[in-house]
């Protein structure tokens, strides 16, 4: 694994990293992504200091990520129950012939 050492900022705060060289650009645009959804929190809400932000900024992504699990374990029971049923299809197919 070829590792790279990054500094990425966050809330204006330098932070240095120690990342595999794949994970720059993904490291980069998540840094970005915080670094958006703060300042779209500072222009929207009254707060006291970064902190409050990275608490806002932080409960919406495990948000998102709490939806995005629901939402991948609906399709993963849906596509279990559906190749069972053509499981059963397939088998009952067999069977006759």
């Amino acid at each position: 694994m070829n590792e790279i050492t990054i500094n990425i900022i966050i809330a204006e705060r330098t932070y240095k990293l120690r990342i595999p060289s794949s994970d720059e650009e993904r490291v980069r645009k998540a840094a970005a992504m915080i670094n958006d959804r703060i300042k779209a929190y500072g222009n929207a809400y009254a707060y006291k200091d970064h902190q409050d932000l990275l608490a806002m900024t932080a409960l919406q992504l495990a948000t998102s990520e709490a939806n995005l699990k629901d939402e991948l374990a609906f399709k993963s029971n849906r596509l279990d129950e559906k190749l069972h049923q053509l499981d059963e299809l397939l088998t009952e197919h067999l069977t006759l012939n």
